[in-house]
């Protein structure tokens, strides 16, 4: 009789083609293959580093002065990254220096969108993506469209753009934050929409766009959404649940899927 091999093949191997999500992993009796469990290892160590990789402003406003955009640097209440972790609530808010700050450079005018580029929970995703998702949202928005500074804030959450965004006055704020990492996807950006922002607005007055990375969603596309929906929101006097994304949908085999989570 022949025998059998000491790792048994899993059928749905082919799907793997479509997905980084563990599937189709195979087995050695009744465990997991060696392969599987150091790959493991290394996602998980992957992800921990991207939850703990600070945020290079300096490289950033490099960059997008190169991309002939003004930057600005702030920071929330949380002191440290540990304290960041521990306590939510700071990173949804300025300290003080950077509130005296922004407050002193809000315009007569209010700008039409303010962009905000955050570390999140990876700065690996802010560092690598947020800049060229900015510069192709740009070039794509109406000429007439005021922007103003690309604000770059260091412990942030979600919520912390919407202080940023009514302390300069602007009709639009759009949030560029680093994402949870999952165990396939360490470098996902996310992309918050909120309109007439101001401190208290709840997660139903905005919008996501969320696993932007070469792996998921393109620059392109997560660019041509965002502008769709910063129109519509703009026309709309709103945005959020009441906000639709009526953009194509991406086709098959152009994302692979991913993990997701909220920072």
């Amino acid at each position: 009789m022949p025998k059998h091999p000491l790792v048994q093949p899993n059928p749905w191997t082919h799907l793997r083609a479509f997905t980084d999500a563990r599937i189709a992993l195979g087995r050695a009796g009744n465990s997991q293959t060696t392969e599987a469990v150091l790959a493991f290892g290394v996602a998980h160590a992957q992800a921990r580093d991207a939850v703990h990789l600070p945020l290079d402003s300096t490289a950033l406003s490099a960059a997008l002065g190169q991309a002939g955009l003004t930057a600005l640097t702030v920071h929330s209440a949380a002191a440290d990254r540990a304290q960041y972790l521990r306590r939510p609530d700071l990173g949804r808010r300025l300290d003080d220096a950077s509130r005296a700050g922004l407050g002193a450079l809000r315009p007569a005018q209010p700008f039409d969108v303010v962009f905000v580029i955050a570390d999140g929970l990876s700065a690996l995703a802010a560092q690598s993506h947020s800049v060229p998702v900015l510069c192709c949202a740009r070039d794509r928005l109406p000429r007439d469209w005021s922007i103003g500074p690309v604000v770059i804030a260091g412990q942030s959450r979600v919520a912390l753009g919407d202080e940023i965004g009514a302390l300069l006055g602007a009709r639009q704020v759009v949030m560029l934050i680093g994402e949870r990492p999952g165990l396939s996807s360490p470098d996902s950006l996310g992309i918050y929409l909120t309109y007439a922002p101001r401190v208290g607005c709840s997660d139903a007055q905005r919008n996501c766009i969320s696993n932007v990375r070469p792996a998921g969603l393109t620059y392109d596309q997560a660019a041509t959404r965002l502008v769709f929906l910063l129109k519509g929101a703009l026309a709309l006097g709103r945005s959020g649940v009441d906000l639709k994304d009526d953009t194509p949908s991406v086709a098959p085999g152009t994302a692979r899927l991913a993990e997701r989570h909220d920072p």
